[in-house]
């Protein structure tokens, strides 16, 4: 048994890849961030009646043209972006958007990279090159690919801004294919991701707005991991006759069968009381663990409050819950109850 729940990760089957990508469920600025950029060249061949597209890939010339530097950089980030490499991908930010980039929610970063070439899922990013000898980047997911191809770079002293086509790697007649425009600007003689479509890069000050979009998600989803430890402490309960000691008794084996001290019903992160920007706290209330008059109290707090969630949670002897703000101290009995 393992009570952790995960939605919204576009795994369903028959679930396409490009199809997904238009479902993601980002913060809103992240959402704008696109939604203001991809409606400017819009879909191509809008008027052409719908085909069958076909299964061969986009033919590619014998040669290569040699890349200018901003063409390179863009071509890495998308590469880094396709992968989830946060690391890689924070070396073609700007100093101030790296900063601000390594304090946002592991949610918020993974959500911005997914916008760069628009699918959910880690891929595996190859570098190929266009009958016109264009880099091309391709994106492959086990959901799907696609496929980005720079154009070439309109420079002018530090700033250079290139065209690039973002389409399903299996579409061969233009269907599917958007158009955006990506600036990049030198600092300290790399180039770095500037801007996307008309709205500047600016990740200080989009950071507040992302973390507020984003805490209601992650309250609501610490919450529903209060509630499901809550089950696998019960689980275990029945199971052995008494209840864990702690949290990580509930976690899986690492070799062997599942035990009193790897019970295997709550994964490994859940297990470690933290997850998903919140801190999980488990206490026997009272002097005995056995039986089923034992009773125990867990407690949900944002690991930075503000950022992660304002709300903090708390399940009391009784199975109640509750909730209330104590600016990331731990919760009690007393706050309001929620179902």
């Amino acid at each position: 048994m393992n009570a952790r729940r995960r939605s919204g990760d576009c795994s369903q089957p028959r679930t396409s890849a490009w199809s997904c990508a238009r479902a993601l469920l980002v913060p809103p600025a992240i959402a704008i961030l696109f939604t203001l950029t991809l409606p400017i060249a819009g879909r191509v061949n809008a008027q052409t009646p719908p085909q069958e597209p076909a299964q061969t890939p986009m033919p590619r010339a014998a040669t290569n043209v040699a890349p200018t530097a901003p063409e390179a950089a863009l071509r890495d980030a998308l590469s880094a972006a396709c992968a989830q490499n946060q690391r890689d991908f924070t070396k073609f930010l700007t100093t101030r958007n790296a900063a601000t980039f390594t304090t946002l929610t592991p949610g918020a970063r993974v959500a911005l990279m997914k916008r760069f070439v628009l699918l959910s899922e880690p891929g595996t990013p190859s570098i190929l090159t266009s009958t016109s000898g264009r880099p091309v980047v391709r994106c492959q997911t086990p959901d799907g690919a696609a496929e980005l191809q720079i154009g070439g770079a309109d420079a002018s002293d530090n700033l250079a801004f290139l065209p690039v086509e973002i389409r399903d790697a299996t579409d061969t007649v233009g269907a599917s294919i958007l158009h955006v425009k990506m600036g990049v600007v030198r600092e300290n003689g790399a180039w770095k991701l500037l801007s996307v479509g008309l709205v500047l890069l600016d990740l200080p000050s989009l950071a507040a707005e992302w973390d507020a979009a984003e805490m209601e998600s992650t309250e609501r989803k610490a919450l529903d991991e209060v509630k499901a430890i809550a089950e696998a402490v019960e689980a275990y309960r029945r199971k052995y006759s008494h209840l864990p000691e702690s949290l990580d008794k509930l976690g899986p084996p690492t070799r062997g069968t599942v035990n009193a001290d790897a019970a295997g019903m709550l994964d490994a992160e859940s297990a470690s009381g933290i997850t998903d920007g919140y801190t999980f706290r488990y206490v026997i209330a009272g002097a005995s663990n056995l039986g089923a008059p034992a009773k125990y109290e867990l407690a949900a707090t944002p690991q930075t409050y503000g950022r992660t969630g304002r709300r903090s949670f708390f399940r009391d002897s009784s199975g109640g819950l509750h909730a209330a703000d104590h600016h990331g101290a731990v919760g009690s009995p007393l706050d309001s109850s929620i179902e």
